[in-house]
C-alpha cells in the first residue's frame, strides 16, 4: 500500500514535469510549481514515516514486543565474531560482524540484533558467541530466563572475553 502511494505520487509529479515542458511558463509560474512539488515531497515522507510506524505497531504489538539488544564495554579488548541467539529452543538469530560494526561496540554503541513477538510468562534465552581476544580465539555462552510480563521489554546482552551478561530493561 506505501509502494502504491508513493508510485501515484511520482506519477503526478512526472505528469506535472511534463506539462512544463509542454508549455512555456514565466519564472512566476515555475516558482509556483517548484513549491508545490516539495510540499508533495513533505507530503510523501511524512505518509511514509506514518506507515511505516503504523506497521511496526501492527507487527510487534507492545504487549508482546520483545527486543534484544547487543552491548560490551568502552575499549574493551575483546571482539565478537558472530553470536547466535535461541529463543525456547528455536534458533532465532545468526549475526557476523564487520570491523565497523565491533568498533562501534567499543566505542560504547548498542545494537538491536532481534525483534519478536512472545507470549506473557517464562522463556529461556541462550546465547553461543564467538570472537578474539589479544589474537586468541574465545567462544563463550550464557543461558537467560525471562519472565515476560504485560508491555514491551527489552534484553540487554553484554558481551566480554569472560562472558555473557543479560539485564532486563
Amino acid at each position: 500500500m506505501k509502494r502504491e502511494i508513493i508510485f501515484g505520487l511520482l506519477v503526478v509529479l512526472s505528469m506535472l514535469s511534463g506539462s512544463l515542458h509542454a508549455e512555456k511558463l514565466n519564472k512566476q509560474q515555475i516558482k509556483g510549481l517548484d513549491e508545490q512539488v516539495q510540499g508533495i515531497k513533505r507530503d510523501v515522507l511524512s505518509i511514509s514515516t506514518q506507515l511505516n510506524l503504523l506497521e511496526e505497531k501492527l507487527l510487534y504489538p507492545s504487549n508482546t514486543y520483545m527486543a534484544f539488544f547487543v552491548s560490551m564495554d568502552k575499549g574493551a579488548d575483546f571482539s565478537p565474531d558472530s553470536i547466535k541467539l535461541t529463543l525456547d529452543d528455536k534458533n532465532v538469530a545468526n549475526y557476523i560482524y564487520s570491523y565497523k560494526e565491533v568498533q562501534a561496540l567499543k566505542e560504547g554503541g548498542v545494537q538491536r540484533v532481534f525483534t519478536t513477538n512472545v507470549t506473557t510468562g517464562e522463556h529461556n534465552l541462550k546465547i553461543s558467541v564467538i570472537g578474539k581476544e589479544s589474537g586468541s580465539k574465545v567462544t563463550n555462552s550464557g543461558t537467560h530466563n525471562l519472565k515476560k510480563g504485560v508491555g514491551p521489554q527489552f534484553v540487554e546482552i553484554h558481551l566480554s572475553a569472560t562472558g555473557v551478561d543479560f539485564r532486563d530493561w
